[in-house]
């Protein structure tokens, strides 16, 4: 199939994430993936500065990973879970909890990181039902929060510049407070736990927990928040006896600067939710760990155990490949990595704040994000990155990368290079337009 079919038939046939069918916008046909970098029917290479949304923080083709999945092919590639077990199951648990904060003793596996949050939100009210307090039926969260597009996991995404207002009429209704106050080395104020703790006040025998992205809001806004903002609100909440979930979806495994965001504040959650790179973005999977106070709560309540139970639960291909990826962390000092891409995003894009065009930059471990002025056209600007040699994904205001760990000083060089020089011409070419 040459390169003009297959997007013939993919704009005939194919539902795009976030794409109109009836206009739907131009896809690139990408036939191999190597390291850093994306190879496409043309014969193009693309820097891959979004390590595919953020989870293949080891590149791609990755031989140790390939290696692990090889293997684990040839004993089995998938078994029930139920009534069954198997090694990479039981020593990825293992290595989950020996890496995890402390107190997050029991994991439950399950397919994507949307699946890992709707986990999180029945446990927690699973927990509180079994203690006979069936009345805490209700989530508190923070706006400008993104944790997934299932019916529970959008329930708690931002109802109003979310991406799922269209479905508020139908979704079960939670408590919203305001995002927390934008800066990493922001000091914190009395005031700005207030309004987080007159809400716990006001509905305390309604909420369950407290569900929330540990220092970085992702896809709600490219948000970075203060470790003692969220230090003082994981305190509010063991004071008023709420649940603390974290979704460490996106920042888990080193992406933040430190192994899980909520290290940057030493806190400690009773519910994880994990995804994206824990498979070295190989293929979907996630995990949700909670405390064993939570865990035993469940299993002693009216149920006698914690309903849930994904068909591809612990699906041993993907547990063996997470293993993998967990070795490759250690081998390769992932703080190391990081804190070079922490120092390349700094010195590459720190510049442009000097730009007409750009509103903000803001760094934070292997993130960097370029914030403009208006929100930019998608299939317009995604032609003049891949022109530079570059795949970068931006949405509304916000142009961002988030590079794999291995990406090498010169290539992020590049990656950061043609994603300013895209944007110079895209924004000269609107300028243009208004005159």
């Amino acid at each position: 199939m040459t390169p003009e079919q297959l997007i013939a038939l993919d704009q005939q046939h194919v539902w795009h994430p976030y794409a109109s069918m009836d206009n739907p916008p131009p896809a690139y046909p990408v036939v191999s993936a190597h390291g850093v970098r994306l190879k496409l029917g043309d014969g193009t290479e693309l820097i891959d500065g979004m390590a595919s949304w953020w989870c293949a923080v080891h590149g791609y083709n990755h031989p140790h990973l390939n290696a692990a999945m090889t293997q684990q092919i040839g004993d089995m590639s998938h078994v029930m879970f139920g009534g069954i077990t198997h090694e990479p199951a039981v020593t990825l648990a293992k290595r989950l909890v020996d890496m995890t904060p402390e107190g997050l003793e029991k994991v439950f596996f399950s397919d994507s990181g949307s699946v890992a949050v709707e986990v999180a939100i029945k446990m927690a009210l699973q927990y509180w039902h079994s203690k006979g307090q069936t009345n805490k039926n209700r989530m508190l969260t923070v706006r400008n929060g993104y944790h997934g597009d299932t019916f529970g996991a959008m329930a708690v995404c931002d109802p109003v510049n979310g991406m799922h207002s269209l479905f508020a009429s139908v979704l079960p209704q939670h408590h919203f407070i305001s995002a927390p106050p934008m800066g990493f080395d922001r000091p914190l104020e009395a005031k700005d736990l207030d309004q987080l703790e007159n809400t716990i006040k006001q509905h305390q025998n309604e909420i369950a927990a407290l569900i929330l992205e540990p220092i970085v809001q992702g896809a709600g806004g490219m948000r970075f928040y203060s470790p003692e903002w969220l230090r003082a609100a994981a305190e509010l909440c063991k004071q008023y006896d709420v649940l603390l979930i974290a979704d460490e979806i996106a920042t888990g495994f080193g992406r933040s600067g430190a192994l899980f965001a909520c290290d940057h504040a030493q806190v400690k959650p009773d519910i994880m939710c994990l995804g994206k790179a824990i498979t070295g973005g190989t293929m979907s999977f996630a995990a949700t760990l909670a405390t064993t106070e939570i865990a035993t709560s469940i299993s002693r309540g009216d149920a006698s155990c914690f309903m849930h139970g994904p068909t591809f639960m612990a699906n041993p291909l993907a547990c063996a490949v997470a293993n993998a990826s967990l070795d490759l962390l250690e081998k390769n000092d992932w703080q190391a990595q990081v804190a070079g891409l922490n120092q390349g995003l700094k010195q590459q894009l720190t510049p442009a704040l000097a730009l007409d065009y750009i509103e903000d930059v803001r760094v934070l471990g292997a993130i960097g994000v370029v914030q403009v002025t208006s929100a930019v056209d998608l299939g317009k600007i995604q032609k003049m990155f891949v022109d530079e040699g570059v795949w970068v994904r931006p949405f509304g205001k916000l142009v961002y990368v988030m590079p794999p760990y291995v990406m090498s000083p010169q290539d992020l060089a590049l990656l950061c290079q043609g994603m300013l020089r895209a944007l110079a011409i895209y924004f000269k070419e609107a300028y243009a337009t208004t005159q």
